[in-house]
């Protein structure tokens, strides 16, 4: 919310300049009969495009995705700024939440935001850092540690950042672990985690994302099935989690972060005239004084969202199966999980579930969980646990609005026919086994740039596909090249989004991550980046490139890990005390 209120001059100024300038500075390029028809021309190309440079120039993805947003309202009712205007909000944007899967989106979103609102105030993620704690004895314990308690809170980024470095700052003080290390390893576990995990405050959107595209295209995939295939190839996300514990194990590090650790271990955490972020305002999130944290508070109301996720995919599978002719039909459950085929007919049954209603039965259980378990010990009151799910939802505001007007621009987008220009003008320019590797270059760019993931999924997710899936036509490529193109480029959107929400200077992550290890922000920016940026690169070499060729991504990652291994075995140095 801060960082709206300081763009607001930003986002007026770019509203003023679309709703008067550019109609008028239109008119005089394009002639009247070009401009009557601007779907599938080079004008349905430019909202999106419009909505990237403001994105890059002012660096605030709401003002960005409304200004696209609003220019292809303009195209779509003829220029008129006040009729686009009018419709912009009671037609584009109603019609975008209006749809039911968006809605039941929305509704997951909120509820497991609740859930971990309530989690927190319980002090579930608080026994979790507490646990692991005990284990820490060194500074590469407590590193790993770190590392531990991120990837244990992987539900959420903002609460992995804000729990993890506020818990494991005093244990890594005492063990001589710079305050750069800390921020690094709290950061590299916050938003990689989250946007791979199979169940996070993070899917509900690359889901949506994914299923939109797919309904638009006629693409019969069960877009939670395809979220869940693609985690194999997200190789940034993958090896920026794999780098911190090599890392951590070996002892070595290079460039800034080197000389930031020799002097943490020389006895200052921080340097001579370092400015740490404040201590994020973690009220809301604090456990009850006097109250017990235990992990299991944590424990099972996630657990219980995995079990409910996996149980209705598989019920609600079997159900819709035994409706239709498949083969499955006339097999028991017990004979498909003892069959020779047990994957490919665990797949089938999870492919024909109704995801949506599965992940809000999933959300609604685990915050009842997490309700029930505070009541039951005593630690919240029934007011008090729902006034933590409240606090836990309103955490979520920033990600539904930014889910809403990516599903606008999406349906701008539609209305333009943008993705049939783009694809009929490059799907044969392209050589498309380097299409997932220059999709990942573009998304790690803008979500640098602007400073979030959620944004350059929106704007990037509604173009990628259809050009994943053009570009397989217009080359003749086999059912299963093109389902391996159109894997590995939603993958690098997802992952390349990823990049900047880990490392950029203006990401949320990024400022929570120096906020709760209270380290000098630009301190923490300039010791990290050399390490995302090598897992990055690793990433495309071993990763995006060779996996369109038809390498698999498990021997990708194995190679990228080895390579990460020997990269930093003799660049990077132990700290010598």
């Amino acid at each position: 919310m801060v960082r709206i209120l300081e763009n607001k001059r930003a986002l007026c100024s770019s509203i003023i300049l679309l709703a008067i300038i550019l109609p008028a500075l239109l008119s005089l390029i394009f002639p009247s009969s070009f401009l009557a028809s601007p779907s599938s021309s080079i004008l349905s190309i430019i909202p999106p495009l419009l909505a990237i440079a403001l994105a890059m120039i002012f660096r605030e993805v709401i003002a960005a995705l409304l200004g696209g947003i609003y220019l292809g309202a303009l195209f779509i009712y003829g220029f008129n700024p006040f009729t686009a205007f009018a419709r912009l909000i009671d037609t584009i944007l109603v019609n975008s939440v209006a749809d039911r899967d968006h809605a039941a989106i929305i509704i997951f979103s909120l509820l497991l935001g609740g859930m971990v609102g309530v989690i927190s105030k319980s002090g579930g993620t608080q026994g979790i850092a507490d646990a692991l704690t005990r284990f820490a004895t060194s500074s590469r314990r407590g590193q790993l540690s770190s590392w531990l308690t991120g990837m244990i809170i992987f539900f959420d980024d903002y609460t992995s950042c804000l729990i993890t470095g506020n818990t494991l700052r005093p244990l890594c003080d005492r063990l001589s672990v710079s305050r750069e290390k800390l921020a690094y390893i709290v950061d590299s576990t916050a938003a990689p985690i989250s946007s791979i995990a199979i169940i996070s405050t993070w899917i509900g959107f690359e889901v949506s994302l994914i299923g939109d595209s797919f309904k638009s295209l006629g693409i019969e995939r069960d877009p939670y099935q395809f979220f869940l295939a693609t985690i194999p190839y997200r190789f940034y996300p993958l090896l920026a989690l794999i780098i911190v514990v090599i890392i951590a194990a070996t002892g070595r590090d290079f460039g800034p972060m080197l000389r930031a650790e020799k002097r943490a271990a020389a006895g200052k955490v921080l340097r001579d005239g370092a400015v740490p972020l404040a201590s994020f305002d973690v009220t809301a999130l604090k456990p009850v004084a006097g109250k017990p944290a235990r992990w299991l508070n944590a424990l099972i109301p996630v657990g219980m969202v995995i079990a409910v996720t996996l149980l209705g995919l598989w019920f609600d599978g079997l159900s819709e199966i035994a409706t239709t002719d498949s083969s499955l039909t006339e097999k028991s459950a017990r004979d498909i999980l003892f069959s020779t085929s047990i994957l490919k007919n665990v797949g089938t049954v999870f492919s024909a579930a109704n995801s949506y209603n599965i992940l809000l039965w999933a959300s609604l259980s685990g915050a009842l969980a997490a309700i029930l378990l505070a009541f039951i010990q005593r630690i919240l009151s029934i007011g008090e646990s729902f006034s933590a799910l409240m606090e836990g939802m309103k955490s979520m505001l920033m990600a539904i609005v930014i889910l809403v007007l990516a599903w606008s621009i999406k349906v701008v987008c539609d209305e333009l026919h943008t993705a049939t220009y783009i694809v009929s003008n490059l799907s044969e320019a392209i050589p498309y086994h380097f299409l997932p590797v220059i999709i990942f270059i573009v998304a790690c760019l803008i979500s640098f740039a602007t400073g979030t993931s959620w944004g350059t999924m929106g704007i990037l997710m509604p173009l990628t596909i259809p050009l994943a899936f053009e570009v397989s036509k217009v080359n003749a490529i086999s059912p299963d090249g093109s389902y391996l193109l159109l894997l590995g480029s939603v993958s690098s959107v997802l992952a390349g989004a990823v990049f900047g929400d880990h490392c950029s200077p203006i990401s949320d992550t990024t400022i929570l991550s120096s906020m709760s290890s209270s380290c000098d922000h630009i301190d923490h920016v300039r010791t990290q980046i050399p390490y995302a940026v090598l897992a990055a690169l690793v990433g495309m070499m071993v990763g995006d490139i060779p996996t369109a060729y038809g390498l698999s991504p498990y021997v990708s990652l194995m190679a990228g890990t080895l390579l990460l291994y020997l990269i930093i075995r003799f660049l990077g140095k132990k700290i010598v005390v």
